[in-house]
């Protein structure tokens, strides 16, 4: 065969390998509040929040071991995890709290907020078929007179099957228990602020 046939059916080859690849799946992380029943005329800032090294890439880290975990080139993340992450916990905590002034950091509005928040993610895991487990250490700081609540939210969700479905859903309802927790601090910082008020008058 000549130089240009061997050519031919190498180009062959590979492109048909490339065919027979399957392409991407992409998942992204969802907010999943119930809308609160008394809104708050309040401004939170989201951010920074911050994700494990090991997690923050655009395929979807398994962990397949005690110490041990797997990139999968198939199953990715719609936009970086970090990103996704910060974007459902505003959204849960908008609807949460009842307002429309609910920013990610570090938009301008942010600078002015009555509430920040900081959030470090220090546990990310998945394991399809068993649990989605989110582990954080965050922090509600009120901007007027810098009184700081500092919690620590540790959630491990069921994943009924093997899909990378109920794995993104798994994560989105834990993500959602963080957003709980974060938003019954700054309700109860504000409740309180409101008794001391009373008391003073």
């Amino acid at each position: 065969m000549s130089l240009a046939g061997r050519l031919g059916t190498l180009l062959c080859v590979l492109a048909a390998g490339c065919a027979s690849t399957p392409p991407a799946r992409l998942y992204m992380l969802s907010a999943s509040s119930p809308a609160a029943e008394t809104a708050l005329d309040v401004s939170v800032s989201v951010g920074p929040v911050s994700i494990p090294a090991a997690v923050d890439r655009p395929q979807i880290v398994v962990a397949t071991a005690a110490n041990q975990v797997r990139l999968d080139d198939f199953n990715r993340w719609t936009s970086p995890l970090q990103e996704n992450l910060s974007s459902v916990i505003a959204e849960n905590l908008a609807a949460l709290l009842g307002s429309s002034r609910v920013t990610r950091f570090p938009k301008t509005s942010s600078a002015d907020a009555d509430f920040r928040v900081a959030i470090e993610v220090t546990r990310f895991e998945s394991v399809p078929g068993q649990w989605a487990t989110l582990d954080a250490a965050w922090t509600v700081r009120r901007t007027a007179d810098g009184v700081v609540q500092t919690q620590r939210t540790s959630v491990r969700e069921p994943v009924p099957d093997n899909s990378f479905e109920a794995l993104a859903a798994a994560h989105s309802r834990a993500a959602a228990r963080l957003s709980q927790d974060i938003g019954g601090a700054i309700r109860g910082m504000i409740e309180r602020a409101a008794i001391t008020r009373q008391d003073t008058i």
